[in-house]
């Protein structure tokens, strides 16, 4: 029985409305090295019209069931991902399935030929995600067939700033390039071209050179892995890597082969205590030879892993076993399968895609989302323990601080509630219908809140409640405003303690921008 209990309407004026929100897929045209912060005017803001309208009308459920944590967006089809820890946030990356969706429509096929996009979603607590907008790569890079399945790193460059370096697939072509001092960008293609393409010298056995996998060692060398193109074979080498050259844009030496047994796709790369782990997708077929002793034969289409201290020594790499099981084998729908696996505040994270948010929706046709579980990864033997994807997903590992300024584009799930743009690129939230709703998670209100203000347009009123979308509102604010404007509220019950947000939306084509609550003023 599906989860989703919206009317059929109400589902197809969601899909239609994400259809013409988050078209274009602008690239965000960011300048300071710093990540852009949403903010709302306390100074300017005006006083809300307080005139005692409720909201009746209520979207009983979205997407994505409150209580789990998958997939990360309740909203956007992404897939393949990649992820940077920058100041204390998790950036993830992916492959922008939304693109796809949006050009074939619900009876349409995932079959990525419209996808020239990549999405970003960040967060600082693994449960409230910031939909931080697209990297528009076809514009950037107008040379590219396609841009899949990222994989990126930063580095602390001589002029003191960080910059980022992600690497995507251009289609199955070979690999590109695009750099940015700061994760959400704006980007620039440094190469002008392909920096890995089919053909080149050490690829005559490599007929799909894609799916980079990244990352720097002790000693600063970069590292980069790809490859595919031959997935009906026991030992295909097909799979790749080769240094990187100084800048991290240029391949230095040769390029070797990885031994990977049944290798199909989905490379990822990670440095661990001076050892190098390879990670990598196997393929569909029969398991009809397996030579390698006290480990089992890998279930199709799962994530195994190779090590080695001399990755250029062919030699070198051992195989180490599967981690990640397909989706297939967790009670959800078997797919292609797409991880990266990394240290985020102490703990080590998988990121992987399924597709579940399809399963609720009026599409079965492959559009993927992306999540996130926990990763057993023992540091001194590197043996990571086998693991597969939930619905659950992981627990949230800080409490949101209402006192600070909230994008309105963070969210850990929502009901019919999508995105736009403004002409400076500006992500905001966007209602499609009336009754809709944002759902945040675990706010923590160590005193009693003396007003609330939200940075919006349109008309109408934003509601907020506590832990329950049926509950009484505990702050509302009423507007009417042809741009975006701060409006504020005094009247606010009493609240304390950690509770979970609901922001309410009493009619469609509401934008929010930003929100929060202003603690009470103690005179000294």
């Amino acid at each position: 029985m599906r989860l989703l209990m919206m009317k059929k309407k109400g589902i197809i004026a969601f899909a239609l409305a994400l259809l013409l929100l988050i078209t274009g897929c602008a690239n965000t045209p960011k300048t300071s090295d710093e990540p852009p912060v949403a903010k709302v005017s306390e100074e300017d803001a005006m006083l809300s019209l307080e005139n005692g309208t409720k909201i009746e009308e209520v979207l009983e459920k979205g997407y994505k069931p409150v209580e789990n944590a998958n997939p990360i967006s309740p909203n956007i089809f992404c897939a393949d991902p990649t992820g940077v820890e920058y100041n204390g946030r998790l950036y993830v990356y992916g492959t922008n399935d939304h693109q796809q969706y949006e050009a074939v429509g619900d009876e349409g096929k995932n079959s990525y030929e419209h996808i020239k996009s990549l999405v970003i979603l960040s967060t600082d607590d693994m449960v409230n995600w910031t939909y931080e907008g697209t990297i528009d790569v076809g514009g950037i890079a107008p040379w590219i067939y396609n841009s899949w399945a990222p994989s990126i790193i930063s580095r602390e460059e001589k002029d003191g700033r960080t910059h980022f370096y992600l690497y995507f697939s251009n289609g199955g072509a070979g690999v590109g390039v695009i750099t940015a001092t700061n994760p959400v960008g704006p980007w620039s293609d440094p190469l002008g071209e392909p920096l890995i393409y089919s053909g080149m010298e050490g690829l005559d056995n490599c007929p799909a050179p894609f799916d980079p996998g990244v990352c720097i060692d002790d000693n600063g060398d970069g590292w980069i892995t790809f490859g595919g193109g031959r997935g009906e074979e026991e030992m295909p080498l097909v799979s790749k890597i080769a240094r990187l050259g100084d800048d991290l844009l240029s391949i230095e030496g040769k390029i070797a082969d990885i031994p990977a047994p049944y290798f199909f796709e989905a490379s990822e790369l990670n440095y661990i205590n001076g050892t190098y782990v390879y990670t990598y997708n196997n393929n569909w077929i029969q398991r009809d030879i397996w030579n390698y002793e006290g480990y089992e034969a890998p279930p199709i289409c799962s994530m195994a892993y190779m090590t080695s201290k001399d990755p250029l020594n062919t030699d070198s790499w051992e195989y180490r076993g599967h981690y990640f099981l397909n989706a297939g084998y967790t009670q959800m729908d078997f797919c292609n399968n797409h991880t990266h696996y990394l240290k985020f505040k102490d703990q080590y994270y998988i990121i992987h895609h399924c597709m579940i948010l399809q399963e609720n929706m009026v599409t079965d046709g492959g559009f993927r989302s992306i999540c996130v579980e926990k990763l057993d990864v023992d540091e001194d033997t590197l043996e990571i323990k086998l693991t597969g994807g939930t619905r659950k997903g992981v627990e949230q590992i800080a409490a949101l601080n209402p006192f600070e300024t909230q994008p309105g584009s963070k969210m850990a799930s929502c009901a019919s509630v999508g995105f736009t743009y403004d002409e400076e690129g500006k992500v905001y939230a966007n209602s499609l219908e009336n009754g809709c709703w944002t759902y945040i998670r675990g706010a923590e209100f160590n005193q009693s809140p003396a007003k609330f203000i939200a940075s919006v347009k349109g008309k109408g009123r934003i509601e907020i409640r506590l832990d329950d979308r049926l509950s009484d509102p505990v702050a509302a604010i009423d507007f009417d405003c042809d741009e975006i404007t701060s409006v504020y509220t005094e009247n606010i019950s009493q609240i304390t303690g950690t509770h979970d947000i609901y922001i309410l939306f009493s009619d469609k084509d509401i934008r929010l921008e930003a929100w929060t609550f202003k603690p009470i003023e103690i005179e000294e």
